[in-house]
């Protein structure tokens, strides 16, 4: 029983940590919360999730080979995820809010949509692995004494954990959308979609830095 609620609680915060840093993804599912409502948003965030979880249960069950593999090739796939988010960036920064706002923000939202591409946003930038891996090592996760299905326990917690923390924040957003106008929605986009293209141009310089070096 110890153990159990040893990764009970371990899971909540593994899931919870993963998720917070409100990189792109993030910015992705707030200006869907706005502009879409917050059905698309949380979709958005549960698609994520459950790429969070995937990584989580690779550096689980292959964490040596996981950790070579990412020193090995960091800077490629860096290169790539970062070619990935200038492609959001620039969707974002051109999307036209006006053609969403004169819909109802819950009126039948392409959720397989919103949760695919939550799914392959955060994919698409295994970099996430060396966060995981510290927070496996910070919250001792892998411990040779816990049994198969108390990581079963575990894992499941992450994921709950995770879609947990995208309920709170499309909530939040979605409590303050009322507040955004017309002008407002087309500022979000564009400055949502220049730090997403910040942050994908951040990566490229550093990795052709890092691969001509």
């Amino acid at each position: 029983m110890n153990q159990l609620f040893y990764m009970l609680w371990r899971g909540i915060a593994i899931g919870v940590l993963v998720s917070a840093p409100m990189g792109p993804v993030g910015m992705l599912c707030i200006q869907r919360t706005l502009n879409k409502g917050r059905r698309a948003g949380l979709y958005t965030g549960f698609g994520a999730a459950l790429s969070d979880l995937i990584y989580c249960l690779i550096t689980g069950f292959g964490l040596s080979f996981i950790e070579e593999f990412l020193e090995r090739n960091h800077d490629i796939i860096q290169l790539i995820g970062s070619a990935v988010l200038i492609g959001f960036g620039v969707y974002i920064f051109r999307q036209n809010p006006s053609k969403r706002l004169s819909k109802a923000p819950d009126a039948s939202p392409d959720v397989r949509k919103d949760f695919i591409s939550g799914f392959l946003f955060t994919f698409s930038n295994p970099l996430i692995l060396f966060l995981i891996i510290g927070l496996f090592a910070r919250f001792n996760f892998l411990m040779p004494d816990i049994q198969f299905y108390h990581y079963i326990v575990g894992f499941l917690f992450i994921l709950a954990g995770a879609v947990g923390w995208w309920y709170l924040v499309t909530f939040f957003v979605d409590k303050v959308r009322a507040h955004f106008n017309l002008r407002s929605m087309w500022l979000i986009n564009r400055i949502i979609g220049v730090i997403i293209l910040g942050f994908a141009l951040v990566g490229i310089v550093s990795s052709v830095i890092n691969l001509a070096s």
